[in-house]
């Protein structure tokens, strides 16, 4: 018998066209429901798991409708059931010690055991949550300390994979990338002072080399690894963050049994990263070139670029014929080019049918999740046929971009007489201590003062009140009486609660956001625009497209009428102009910063009024000032300049003796001191529950002069804390900051807590509160 020589197979090419990933909540939020169901014990976790698979199989069907290659790996598998960097932590076995009976035998946590990781349980503290980059996606943080034991335990990833193969589809598993997952951990409780989490990366490494044969063993022919933490400046040096990049990818790529390589690097420019990445042997290379410029001058011969030419942060229509144009360029460089999403689609909603209240013309500027991916694959067919195989395609986007340059509703010249009236005098309210003194003898508030943020439970009553309303169900009188009588209510509730300044509860508002869109010019609303931004949370940000005017005031009649029910002071409640803009979904063709003081100009407007009214004390939430930072250190101190000015010139107006307040969250306050020192609030409150504090030291240091208001409770958490849990974090406060200047309140609003919890949990407050003021 004559032996034969074989020949391997040649690997597999990436796709022409692919997205980095794809909304995971369900078009009409079904893993929400199937969640929440399960958490309430109204279901079982077989139900949810069964929910769970028919929302991703149905997912498949449609990406392979829409024409990504079913058969190629261009459709990625990146389903979660909480967060994907909390699937990471349970897949590598970083459960923290005071989860360990959690585990089950073989290492792994059931549905029950992630979910108590993520939201709590009894003293049993949540991980942390914080901001994912530079996105309002909250990630779960992890835990890791020399007592990790690391260990694949758990086969989700691989069985999902499975799970879609046997139905007909060739995906793509998305994984969080080694350096991303502990570049983004912190120590664990166990962990000795100095321990940084990086420190353990042969030991995740190892992981993560069995993660890729068993995905290789389960027939899968690439894998994708997101490290957007290649693209941001961090507090690491640079230096060692590229050393580790190329020890991480230089192993792996080496691995004899494994899948293809595509490392993702979303959000921003690899800069110095990319030459690391090319040379450490990986297949493929995702670059962000919506957020990212093309590289100039670099050999990218011998891989493929994964070039990110639609945007998926944000929900405008691509420009086809620039991103035709960058693909171009980066195939100069020597690269193979696949076309793709710029970062993962789960920042937009699903899809624009069903939103048709928007109008024709509108509708044609936008691409939600659905017609993103109809977007890539006229791209990918343009390169791969010829752009006259997509002529209709491109003539249709180059009309609706014609279409959004020259409506009139983008360029309002009052609009912009107003923004070039302003003076620098605008932006200045008269020192500190002049204001600290007349509000002390206006108020008179007690050392350790006591508030919440803004919003209370918003029951089931209430939003059908408003939804009926909405739909005509029920006139403008009900309507009213409805709101007023849950806000008395919520007033009656803080005075029983012997709160010292008051809010009205926001029944009215069906989000922070979305309410001041409603009544702003230059802003539409969707219907079933959803997003997650955390577990189940999920929110609908509004379209700002135009130029932004106020036709009337917005919150005047709910605060006046809750003041007129108490003698104590009623916080008017704002959302500040940098929210406003990082949960809406904004116009990109012009400066942020020039849309945010238009913002501003409104507000300003707003706080006249509201101070005419009698109120004088005013919260103008900021908690997405962070979030917008920009990832890389250069680009920086402008942000913060237009940022803070933005948030100046909308309270700068207030008289002396109104205080105005503001709310940050979930934010990495250490790294803005300077910026939050620069907002000049007279209160400032801050996310500080879950963290413990620990951006108080910081803010000692700085000097801050101004009074501060650091959350005593995790609002994200359905757990109720003591009140000897309240006055632990209370002292650990008064250890940084002096008593005059410490406020008392939650992290956040109370929106998405029942009013158990919440009454309880605040019961706990003011006693914790009344045991330190003594």
């Amino acid at each position: 018998m004559t032996e034969q020589n074989t020949v391997p197979a040649p690997a597999p090419a990436f796709p022409g066209g692919t997205i980095l990933g794809y909304p995971r909540i369900g078009r009409m939020r079904e893993l929400k429901k199937a969640l929440e169901s399960f958490w309430t014990g109204a279901t079982a976790a077989d139900d949810l798991e069964a929910s769970a698979k028919e929302l991703r199989l149905a997912t498949l069907a449609r990406l392979a409708e829409l024409g990504l290659d079913k058969d190629a790996s261009a459709i990625p598998s990146n389903f979660s059931f909480y967060d994907h960097v909390l699937d990471a932590a349970v897949t590598l076995g970083a459960v923290p010690t005071r989860f360990a009976d959690l585990r089950l035998a073989d290492g792994s946590v059931d549905l029950a055991g992630y979910s108590t990781i993520a939201r709590g349980e009894g003293a049993k503290a949540p991980l942390e949550m914080t901001k994912w980059f530079d996105s309002n996606y909250h990630y779960l943080v992890p835990e890791i300390g020399p007592e990790t034991h690391f260990a694949v335990s758990s086969t989700r990833w691989v069985d999902q994979f499975v799970e879609a193969k046997e139905a007909g589809y060739l995906t793509r598993p998305v994984i969080t990338g080694p350096l991303t997952f502990l570049y983004l951990s912190k120590p664990s409780d166990e962990a000795p002072e100095g321990f940084r989490p990086i420190e353990r990366l042969e030991d995740v490494l190892e992981v993560y080399g069995n993660l890729l044969e068993a995905f290789k063993a389960a027939g899968a022919e690439w894998v994708q690894i997101d490290e957007p933490i290649l693209v941001a400046d961090i507090d690491a040096d640079r230096d060692e963050v590229l050393a580790n990049a190329a020890k991480v990818y230089g192993s792996l790529a080496t691995l004899a049994n494994r899948p293809q390589l595509f490392v993702a690097a979303p959000y921003n420019s690899l800069d110095d990263a990319l030459p690391v990445l090319k040379d450490s042997g990986v297949e493929a290379i995702g670059l962000d070139l919506v957020r990212g410029g093309v590289p100039s001058g670099t050999d990218l011969s011998g891989v493929t670029v994964v070039a990110g030419v639609v945007d998926g942060h944000n929900i405008w229509r691509t420009d086809l014929d620039a991103a035709l144009r960058k693909a171009a360029e980066i195939e100069a460089l020597g690269a193979t080019v696949a076309v793709s999403s710029s970062t993962s689609l789960f920042h937009v909603p699903h899809t624009l049918d069903g939103e048709e209240h928007l109008g024709a013309e509108l509708l044609s500027w936008l691409a939600f999740a659905e017609e993103k991916v109809a977007e890539v694959v006229t791209l990918a067919t343009a390169r791969a046929e010829g752009a006259d195989a997509v002529a209709d395609a491109l003539a249709a986007t180059r009309a609706a971009l014609a279409s959004r340059k020259a409506h009139p509703g983008t360029n309002k010249a009052d609009v912009r007489a107003a923004l070039a009236a302003v003076t620098p005098a605008d932006f200045s309210r008269p020192a500190y201590a002049v204001r600290e003194a007349a509000q002390d003898a206006r108020f008179g508030l007690p050392e350790l003062a006591t508030t919440t943020i803004g919003s209370f439970p918003q029951t089931t009553d209430i939003r059908k009140a408003r939804a009926a309303w909405a739909k005509g169900q029920i006139d403008d009188a009900a309507y009213e009486e409805a709101m007023k009588a849950e806000i008395e209510r919520v007033v009656r509730l803080q005075e029983d609660l012997d709160l010292d300044v008051l809010v009205h509860g926001e029944a009215e508002r069906n989000d922070m956001v979305q309410y001041f869109a409603e009544l702003l010019d230059g802003f539409d609303v969707t219907v079933n625009g959803w997003v997650q931004s955390y577990g189940s949370r999920c929110t609908r940000p509004s379209i700002l497209w135009g130029d932004v005017t106020r036709p009337e005031p917005m919150t005047v009649r709910w605060t006046a009428y809750a003041q007129s029910l108490t003698e104590k002071p009623m916080k008017g409640m704002l959302t500040g102009p940098v929210t406003i803009l990082a949960w809406s979904f904004v116009r990109d063709d012009q400066p942020l910063g020039v849309t945010a003081n238009q913002v501003a100009l409104a507000l300003r407007d707003e706080i006249r009024d509201l101070e005419a009214a009698g109120i004088g004390i005013i919260q103008v939430d900021e908690p997405a000032l962070r979030e917008l930072l920009p990832l890389k250190k250069k680009d920086q101190a402008a942000y913060l300049q237009w940022s803070v000015d933005s948030f100046r010139l909308a309270t700068a107006g207030a008289h002396d003796e109104t205080q105005v307040h503001t709310h940050l969250c979930y934010s990495e306050f250490g790294e803005i001191i300077d910026a939050i020192d620069g907002l000049d609030a007279d209160v400032t409150s801050i996310e500080a529950a879950r963290s413990r504090m620990e951006v108080l030291p910081a803010i000692r240091d700085h000097g801050y002069e101004r009074q501060i208001g650091p959350g005593v409770w995790d609002i994200h958490s359905p757990r109720v804390p003591s009140t000897e849990e309240i006055t632990e974090l209370l002292a650990l406060a008064k250890e940084s900051i002096p008593g005059k200047q410490l406020w008392v309140n939650p992290d956040c609003g109370l929106k998405t807590r029942a009013y158990a919890e919440t009454t309880a949990s605040l019961e706990h407050m003011m006693a914790a509160t009344q045991a330190v003021r003594a």
